[in-house]
């Protein structure tokens, strides 16, 4: 009986190594891209998170500048209603001993009242001020934690594709591209709130 055709096991082997290794390659190139665009995310997340706390900050280091005003409107207000107090006490003096009071009494009294008025109208608006950078700050102290999130969930997933390269798993690879997309959409909500 004839012999069969023989066939070289070793090349085939060595083809099927080479394509198995190819395959690997392959897959080791998408993890690879995966996690430099995830990493890139990463990078542009973490500017975002640091510049809004530092205008978060400002924010609210310019509303204790504001509120800082506001008290030493409010003192100025103090002031001027003890003055008028005093001489009220002054005048009841005069009209305690039956004497008509100077008229200059009454000048100021009424000058402090209307200086109070104004007094009051600018620690007010000084306060108001004050509220309007508050909010905004607790507005980018929000988006801050959106950014910083986001971070967070790009680290993980970066380290699971580290993790997936490693032991060339797909479904840790699965997982960190599901990490990394819902941070791409947290990074997007916090920029469109």
């Amino acid at each position: 009986m004839p012999e069969g055709p023989e066939v070289e096991t070793e090349k085939l082997r060595e083809t099927i190594d080479e394509e198995h290794e190819h395959g690997k390659e392959s897959f080791l190139k998408q993890i690879a891209l995966t996690t430099a665009f995830f990493a890139a995310f990463a990078a542009i997340s973490a500017l975002r998170a640091g510049a809004t706390i530092n205008e978060a900050l400002m924010l609210r280091t310019e509303a204790a500048r504001l509120q800082a005003q506001a008290s030493d409107q409010w003192s100025f207000y103090q002031a001027k209603g003890i003055k008028a107090a005093i001489d009220e006490a002054s005048r009841t003096s005069w009209l305690a001993m039956g004497k008509t009071p100077p008229a200059e009494y009454g000048d100021r009294k009424n000058r402090y009242a209307a200086e109070q008025k104004e007094i009051e109208a600018k620690a007010r608006e000084k306060e108001k001020e004050r509220d309007e950078k508050i909010v905004e700050s607790e507005h980018l102290l929000h988006r801050h934690h959106g950014f910083a999130y986001a971070v967070a969930i790009f680290q993980v997933s970066i380290a699971l594709g580290a993790v997936a390269a490693l032991t060339r798993s797909r479904p840790v690879w699965v997982g960190s591209l599901a990490l990394g997309l819902g941070g791409i959409a947290l990074v997007a909500w916090t920029f469109l709130r």
